[in-house]
């Protein structure tokens, strides 16, 4: 490497490209940044059918695994974090995302970094026709790399969950439910969640 692109290189991600890092830090408002496997993804803000899945699930889950209120607790489930996983890193969005407290440092809530490079144990993607190749092809390998125990793909449009589980060979299909079910979902079964919540028609 020349000594002029090692001074292009930002110190923060000094193994991303300088292209990727200045469109990365410099996106749209109205678009959602992300970098998978050294690339820069500029996508639409979600639309409300996709906004209102998440937040839906997000508020079914907060109470009884966030707050143990009507549940066990033991979680902290945040909506879009920013995470950043991985040497590069990659920078992902998921809808929504868990972690166990049993594995947080002292200060995880407080700290005020932009990026959490501590891996979750669930992540919940919100699938829509922008989103839904990237989100099967690209960001399940990742969240499957680092990790990531528990991942959860939601599409409003066909009314579906699939329930999905981290094996050493790659993502385990546990459960798929659909419509207006009641259903026990792992590492979520101790409540039950009424998927019709999660649509709009």
């Amino acid at each position: 490497m020349s000594g002029d692109a090692a001074r292009t290189l930002d110190p923060e991600f000094p193994h991303l490209a300088p292209d990727v890092v200045e469109g990365y830090r410099n996106a749209p408002a109205h678009l959602v940044a992300e970098v998978v496997d050294g690339e820069l993804s500029l996508l639409p803000r979600p639309r409300r059918r996709h906004a209102q899945s998440a937040i839906a699930l997000g508020s079914d889950l907060h109470n009884p695994f966030s707050r143990g209120r009507d549940g066990p607790g033991g979680w902290i489930i945040l909506p879009e974090p920013e995470l950043h996983l991985g040497p590069q890193p990659d920078i992902l969005i998921p809808d929504l995302a868990g972690w166990r407290r049993e594995r947080l440092p002292p200060g995880f809530l407080t700290d005020d970094s932009v990026g959490i490079t501590l891996a979750p144990d669930w992540v919940c993607e919100v699938l829509s026709p922008s989103t839904a190749r990237i989100d099967r092809t690209k960001k399940l390998p990742i969240y499957h790399r680092e990790g990531v125990v528990h991942a959860w793909l939601v599409d409003p449009t066909a009314h579906t969950l699939d329930v999905l589980r981290r094996h050493d060979l790659g993502w385990l299909l546990v459960a798929s439910y659909e419509g207006a079910s009641m259903v026990r979902a792992e590492p979520f079964d101790a409540v039950e969640i009424d998927l019709a919540g999660l649509w709009v028609d």
